[in-house]
């Protein structure tokens, strides 16, 4: 089977189910796992450039709706000598990838009987949900009931440690994650989620549905004993260099949060953004930061920088 992704969490998930080989086409986002770099390229960038600061990326994508129009353009000449038989895609948003319309339009001018998916998770089961129906799309039924299997046991693993903590007295930690910080947004989606199923829990966040923007006054006012900076498609040594050059508030250094050292840049691109088998391991990036003696070592390399004033840069 030939399959196009035009997500980078359905790439994701393609390569995790052993298919990395007959995925011949994907975004210009898909940059995990490296294997995908080999992968011909489908889409492009209309205008700014991954250097860009937030408030330049979230202007664009401000634009980008008020216009009705996506930042991504989708290379049709590509797309037609792919010559795919499965398009893997998503149609809630048309601004932050490649609208659904366009990506229909482009099949009905190709030549041939091609199936396109789209993916629409909003929770930790709707991902695992994903996987399955990709495996069942790409004739990998048996791959995605293993995978799906192995994730849902490191879950339970991660959750049963989580139980054994709260027992032994550890309190949930009262936290905020802000998916965008320029302006900040509140985590929504499976985010929240992951707090909770690591023990944590999120204040502004609400599981399940989109995260919203909102204001440094409304972080002031839950005043969280930990602070997730995640915007989505940063990694963590992005995402410490935005909160560095980002204008922060006068009173920021009196936030809960900031006064204890317990402000973090994640890797959100990696790890809370993307509905893949990659949440797994936020999960436990947040078991750790909740509770560093409950869980050692169980965060990704390189996924979390603490940030702030307590650790000048």
């Amino acid at each position: 089977m030939r399959i196009v992704s035009l997500l980078p969490s359905a790439t994701e998930i393609v390569f995790a189910l052993g298919l990395g080989d007959e995925l011949v086409g994907r975004t210009h986002e898909c940059d995990f796992p490296p294997e995908a770099a080999a992968v011909p390229l489908m889409t492009a960038d209309v205008g700014g450039g991954p250097s860009d600061s937030s408030r330049a990326i979230h202007e664009r994508v401000a634009g980008a709706l008020h216009g009705g129009s996506s930042i991504y353009r989708l290379d049709t000449a590509a797309l037609a000598e792919a010559r795919p038989d499965l398009i893997l895609t998503q149609e809630l948003c048309d601004v932050c990838a490649v609208s659904y319309r366009e990506v229909t339009d482009a099949v009905r001018a190709i030549d041939g009987d091609i199936a396109v998916v789209s993916l629409e998770p909003s929770s930790i089961e709707g991902i695992l949900n994903t996987i399955s129906t990709i495996g069942a799309m790409a004739e990998a039924e048996d791959e995605a009931i293993g995978l799906v299997e192995i994730l849902r046991e490191r879950l339970g693993a991660i959750e049963n440690r989580v139980l054994d903590r709260r027992l032994a007295g550890v309190r949930p930690r009262r936290v905020v994650c802000l998916e965008w910080l320029d302006p900040p947004f509140a985590a929504g989606h499976w985010v929240p989620e992951q707090v909770r199923r690591a023990g944590g829990w999120e204040l502004l966040g609400r599981e399940g549905e989109r995260s919203i923007e909102t204001t440094w006054d409304a972080v002031r006012d839950v005043d969280p004993e930990q602070l997730m900076l995640m915007p989505c498609g940063f990694d963590a040594k992005r995402t410490a260099a935005e909160f560095d050059a980002m204008l922060r508030p006068t009173w920021f250094d009196e936030l809960r949060a900031v006064s204890r050292g317990e402000v973090f840049a994640l890797d959100g691109s990696g790890y809370f953004s993307r509905p893949g088998p990659r949440v797994i391991d936020g999960i436990a990036l947040l078991a750790e930061l909740f509770d560093p003696e409950g869980f050692v070592d169980v965060a990704p390399p390189d996924a979390w920088i603490p940030v702030g004033p307590a650790y000048p840069r």
